[in-house]
């Protein structure tokens, strides 16, 4: 797969959202937010705590309905009425519990949900799995996110922090077509471990897959992502590039302390040099 990073034509959008809102009782959730992740980048998605983003997120993922809205993929509407209907539009999702199988090993793990039967009537009829096929494909996985795990009959439990959240990031990045949204994938990591998995966040999106990263942690943030949103309040409070606002900003952005034009124009993502620097 060839990342679109490559080509000169400017990014289409890949995921979209237009005035979404999700309201639980006298509770709005989600109050008209809009949302744009473009092909092949890196979309960090920041907010206070009950700013709603995980809200828009579920909704981005299909684990939430909103009220009303619009949600576009490849700029097509879409409805989506659960995860298994974003799958089908190749949007993947890692949650922060990885949703990995402990007991089981790593191939049985990245074909969770999706088990290769074996050809003919030992597949259709005795429902036999095509365990080598799944191994092998397994390891081309690993290997092409350059994970360095030799054995794919190793029991995911036996797994480092690291290694387990690889492990549920190659089985996302396997059958996504357009998307992969991490939540908090580097939550209770160690430094070093924490550096590999933002590697592998760079592999993903090099292989022309767009990501949505939600993280709490500002530092990885400014690292990898290409464009950060800016959520507050229920709705988009900008979208800024990490070279031209200082986490400083992003922070005082997020609590409201910042406000002003150049602001304002953020969600319309400016040119670089259109984009005065905070």
């Amino acid at each position: 797969m060839t990342s679109s990073r490559d080509s000169t034509a400017a990014p289409k959008p890949v995921l979209q959202a237009r005035d979404l809102v999700k309201r639980y009782g006298s509770v709005t959730a989600i109050d008209g937010a809009d949302f744009d992740l473009l092909e092949g980048e890196i979309l960090a998605v920041i907010g206070d705590n009950g700013a709603g983003k995980s809200s828009l997120i579920k909704a981005l993922s299909g684990a939430v309905i909103p009220d009303s809205g619009e949600i576009l993929v490849n700029g097509s509407p879409v409805t989506f009425h659960s995860p298994i209907d974003a799958r089908k539009y190749g949007i993947e999702t890692v949650y922060q519990d990885l949703a990995v199988a402990p007991a089981l090993d790593i191939a049985e793990n990245l074909f969770l949900g999706r088990e290769l039967r074996r050809g003919g009537p030992l597949g259709s009829v005795f429902r036999l799995l095509d365990r080598k096929r799944m191994v092998d494909e397994s390891r081309e996985h690993m290997a092409n996110l350059k994970i360095g795990i030799k054995s794919m009959k190793q029991a995911v439990e036996t797994l480092s922090g690291g290694q387990r959240q690889g492990v549920a990031v190659a089985r996302s990045a396997a059958f996504a077509r357009n998307v992969v949204i991490l939540d908090e994938p580097t939550a209770a990591l160690g430094v070093k471990e924490t550096g590999m998995v933002l590697d592998l966040i760079r592999q993903v999106r090099d292989r022309g897959l767009a990501i949505i990263l939600i993280s709490h942690n500002m530092p990885n943030v400014f690292e990898v992502a290409d464009r950060v949103h800016i959520h507050r309040l229920g709705k988009r409070a900008a979208v800024i590039r990490p070279h031209e606002f200082s986490m400083n900003d992003a922070v005082a952005i997020m609590t409201g302390a910042m406000v002003g034009e150049h602001i304002e124009g953020a969600p319309e993502v400016p040119a670089a040099a259109d984009s005065p620097r905070a």
